[in-house]
């Protein structure tokens, strides 16, 4: 406790070391903050060289013809190309497609199963582990064993179709099954970790809440859609974002599986690119890259925003 001084007007006085202790602050604070930026230099430097750099650069190879040695300048032929080949509209077109319908069946599967996995039921911790399990799984591996498994004249699933006398779809040589097909592997493999996401917002809601609701005599679904979705916005919001991203971005799964066929049927951006890659389009390549880029970039960042304005408001 700082001491006093009896002024002439006999008032405590403790001017003298409220301003010792608010120099040492200040003094303090001069001497901390620059320290926190060093710890900023490492990462920003490897996010320069490893994000910033190859961005800029793949900008300016867009707008050229390069061999990886030569490059000649030719201005918007790269993205004219591009959007001028079928298959290329076609990949954009898969891409969009793609996205929206493993997000939206990962929004809704993933919910569905967190409330399960979070009421009272039997084996409640071994069915979480054998949701999440596929995530974990290599990709190539989940799509190289449902490709044997979809096979259409010797696969698991068309031959146990055929002992109950259906009769099985090509469901990776159809072209109107294929992006399909691949899609739905997807979200047998990404679900788990969307359900895990959900199960984190559902176990933060605080109970006192359900138990208002059951006071007032609301049902479960009132209970349900009144609160419990409200409050799983946030969650909502993380898996609508890690899900559209990956799914606009996704090529390993859909090479694995079709190549990008039958014909164009299942390609996406990301295996044009490849495709143009292979054949020594480095420039139109580099274009689809941006495309790509944008795409996600336009699509992403508003959506977030708007998923988020109710929690930042």
């Amino acid at each position: 406790m700082a001491s006093t001084v009896d002024t002439p007007q006999g008032l405590p006085h403790a001017a003298p070391a409220v301003a010792g202790t608010t120099a040492a602050g200040a003094s303090g604070r001069r001497r901390r903050g620059p320290y926190p930026y060093w710890f900023l230099l490492v990462p920003g430097v490897i996010y320069l060289i490893f994000f910033v750099v190859p961005t800029l650069s793949s900008f300016y190879f867009s707008f050229t013809r390069w061999d990886l040695f030569t490059s000649r300048w030719i201005g918007l032929e790269n993205y004219k190309t591009f959007f001028a080949e079928q298959a290329l509209v076609i990949g954009l077109r898969n891409t969009v497609v793609y996205a929206v319908l493993t997000s939206g069946i990962k929004v809704v599967l993933g919910m569905a199963l967190a409330v399960l996995l979070t009421s009272r039921i039997i084996a409640r911790g071994y069915l979480r582990s054998v949701i999440f399990f596929p995530v974990l799984v290599s990709v190539i591996g989940v799509g190289l064993t449902f490709t044997v498994l979809m096979n259409p004249e010797k696969g698991l699933i068309n031959t146990t179709l055929a002992q109950v006398g259906v009769d099985g779809p090509g469901w990776l040589t159809n072209p109107s099954l294929a992006l399909v097909s691949v899609a739905l592997v997807d979200v047998w493999k990404g679900v788990g970790l969307a359900t895990v996401i959900y199960i984190a917002g559902l176990v933060s809601i605080a109970g006192e809440y359900n138990e208002a609701a059951q006071v007032d005599g609301a049902t479960r679904w009132q209970t349900f859609r009144s609160i419990t979705l409200p409050l799983m916005r946030p969650a909502t919001a993380s898996v609508i974002t890690l899900s559209l991203i990956g799914g606009l971005r996704s090529f390993d799964l859909i090479w694995a599986m079709t190549r990008g066929g039958p014909g164009f049927a299942s390609d996406v951006i990301a295996s044009v690119i490849y495709k143009q890659y292979q054949a020594g389009f480095y420039g139109l390549s580099t274009a689809g890259s941006v495309v790509l880029f944008l795409l996600v970039t336009l699509i992403v960042v508003p959506l977030t925003r708007w998923l988020n304005r109710g929690e930042e408001s």
